[in-house]
């Protein structure tokens, strides 16, 4: 696991009692060597938020601290980057889990947001996940499960994309509302 003060660390970006934090697998390569969350020209992250109605504008990677404005957050399940999330081994994942969950409800944000089903599934332990919200919690947040934005998953195109981060936004705002 790189140690903080290595080039390839991406420091979290979490603050107490946020309402959603966005969970990846783990870094990409740009992403770990920038600092920098969802960094990469093909990633759709930070177009999707700002479509999806999270931020006001559309941030750029660099810009990823002031997520917490729009009490957002961003962090990964395993440190360990990689050029793409098939390079990590299931069992590394669910290795990282328990410290992961202890990280989660030490911030207590009211929702995580795993992006792609694979981290899910093995944080979890359940093979079978649907998209969107699920019947349990993570480290005392609730999961929802969204498409991965990035440039290599296809599978989902910018409109399906901002369709399933706007739900997630809206039962957050609902939620906030009602508290």
């Amino acid at each position: 696991m790189p140690r903080a003060d290595t080039p390839n660390h991406l420091p979290d970006i979490l603050a107490p009692g946020l309402s959603v934090v966005f969970c990846g697998i783990n870094p990409g390569l740009c992403a770990a060597a920038t600092g920098h969350h969802f960094a990469g020209r093909g990633n759709r992250f930070w177009r999707t938020l700002y479509l999806a109605g999270f931020t006001p504008e559309l941030l750029r990677a660099e810009d990823d601290r002031s997520l917490l404005l729009h009490a957002c957050g961003s962090t990964a399940a395993v440190a360990r980057p990689t050029a793409r999330a098939q390079h990590l081994s299931r069992a590394e994942i669910r290795t990282a889990a328990p410290e992961f969950e202890r990280k989660i409800a030490q911030y207590a944000p009211r929702y995580i947001a795993f992006l792609g089903k694979m981290a899910a599934s093995e944080l979890i332990g359940k093979r079978e996940i649907e998209w969107g919200p699920q019947p349990q919690t993570f480290g005392g947040a609730r999961i929802w499960v969204l498409p991965n934005p990035s440039g290599l998953n296809r599978a989902f195109s910018q409109d399906a994309l901002v369709s399933a981060y706007r739900e997630l936004r809206l039962a957050a705002a609902s939620m906030h509302a009602a508290a």
